[in-house]
């Protein structure tokens, strides 16, 4: 039997417009991204820290500069290659499975994301990409 579902690269095409990169709390990151984009930007982890980050609870977040932007949107990504992992999942994000009103929030200020898709393919897709990260 054949499924009448939209495939996941269907919800969501990236337009590049950097609305994701503004507000909306920040940009939490792992040790991994912490070194990835040190090693990138040529300086240590530490300086990497110091200079580039804050600390919210007892996590790390990419600073923002006066704009809202992260510090690293300049009309794109200039550390898109590296960029942490809570960007390259965007926007299959767990919060998603826990209310898929998410979804049509985020929808709301993304323009590539589709507002209209079903709730079972919304979920679908959030569970195949979530699960994809941990396998």
């Amino acid at each position: 039997m054949e499924s009448d579902s939209t495939p996941c690269d269907a919800l969501f095409t990236c337009t590049q417009c950097g609305d994701c990169c503004k507000g909306y709390g920040g940009t939490y990151l792992s040790s991994m991204d912490i070194e990835s984009i040190a090693r990138y930007l040529g300086i240590t982890a530490d300086q990497f820290v110091a200079d580039y980050t804050s600390e919210s609870g007892n996590r790390r977040l990419i600073r923002q500069g006066d704009n809202g932007y992260c510090i690293f949107w300049d009309q794109i990504c200039t550390i898109h290659s590296v960029k942490p992992k809570m960007c390259r999942q965007w926007p299959y994000i767990r919060s998603i499975l826990i209310d898929v009103g998410n979804w049509r929030a985020m929808a709301a200020s993304c323009p590539g994301m589709k507002a209209d898709a079903s709730e079972d393919d919304i979920l679908n897709c959030v569970r195949n990409k979530v699960m994809d990260d941990y396998s």
